[in-house]
C-alpha cells in the first residue's frame, strides 16, 4: 500500500473537512434564515431521511433502496459510493419518500447549541466519516451513514441505529413527495407488476 492509500485508511484523522460540513456551502440569501418547509419542488427536506429505489433491486425487494439525510436547510446529503459523500444530488435519482425528524429529540445536544447548530454538526460528522470509508452494499452503506448521523445526535434517545431499522421505519412510516403519485408508482409500480405477474402465473398453473 503506497502513502496515499495509506492516507486514505488512515481512519484516526480528526474529523475537520470543513467541505463536508453543512454551513461550509451557506449562500449570502441563505445564511440569514433557514426554512424548515418540505419543498419537492426544489428537492429540499429539512431534517428528513429520504429515500430512493436501486432499480431492479427495488422491484424484486420493495423495502430496499438508497438513503439520504437532509442538512438544516434541506439539501441532501449521502454516502454515493467508496470514500464518495453526495451533496444535492442523490445518487440514485430524486427522493420518492421522505420521513420527516424533529431535531428537537436529538437528546445529545449540549445546552447553548441550538437544534439547527447541532443538527448540522453531527450531519457533519458522520460525511466525514464516510468520506474515508469503502462502500459495502450489505454490510456498511447509505444507511449506515445515516445511522452514525442518528447516533451522535442520540436521536430519539437511542444510542444505536442500524440500516434494518432505518429501511423499515422509511418503509412504512416514509411519505411520497409532490406529485405523490408519480414518485408512488416510479417507486412501486414496477413491484406490483412483477407481484401480479407472480400471482397470475400461480393461479394459472393451478388450475391448469
Amino acid at each position: 500500500m503506497d502513502l496515499e492509500e495509506a492516507e486514505v485508511f488512515d481512519m484516526n484523522r480528526h474529523v475537520e473537512e470543513p467541505e463536508y460540513h453543512p454551513r461550509s456551502h451557506l449562500k449570502i440569501d441563505e445564511s440569514s434564515k433557514v426554512s424548515k418547509a418540505i419543498d419537492p419542488k426544489r428537492e429540499r427536506y429539512p431534517f428528513c431521511i429520504v429515500w430512493s429505489p436501486l432499480g431492479p433491486l427495488t422491484w424484486c425487494m420493495p423495502f430496499v433502496g438508497h438513503m439520504g439525510i437532509c442538512d438544516s436547510r434541506g439539501y441532501i446529503w449521502d454516502f454515493a459510493g467508496p470514500y464518495t459523500i453526495g451533496r444535492d444530488n442523490m445518487a440514485f435519482g430524486n427522493p420518492t419518500r421522505y420521513l420527516k425528524l424533529d431535531p428537537n429529540k436529538a437528546k445529545k445536544r449540549p445546552s447553548g447549541v441550538s437544534p439547527e447548530e447541532f443538527w448540522d454538526d453531527c450531519l457533519h460528522h458522520s460525511n466525514c466519516m464516510y468520506s474515508r470509508r469503502m462502500h459495502n452494499i450489505c454490510c456498511d452503506n447509505c444507511h449506515s451513514h445515516v445511522a452514525i448521523a442518528l447516533e451522535k445526535m442520540g436521536y430519539g434517545g437511542l444510542s444505536h441505529w442500524n440500516m434494518a431499522m432505518l429501511g423499515a421505519w422509511v418503509f412504512f412510516a416514509g411519505k411520497f413527495p409532490r406529485p405523490a403519485l408519480k414518485r408512488f408508482l416510479f417507486s412501486c409500480a414496477p413491484s406490483i407488476i412483477i407481484a401480479i405477474i407472480i400471482l397470475l402465473f400461480h393461479y394459472a398453473g393451478k388450475s391448469a
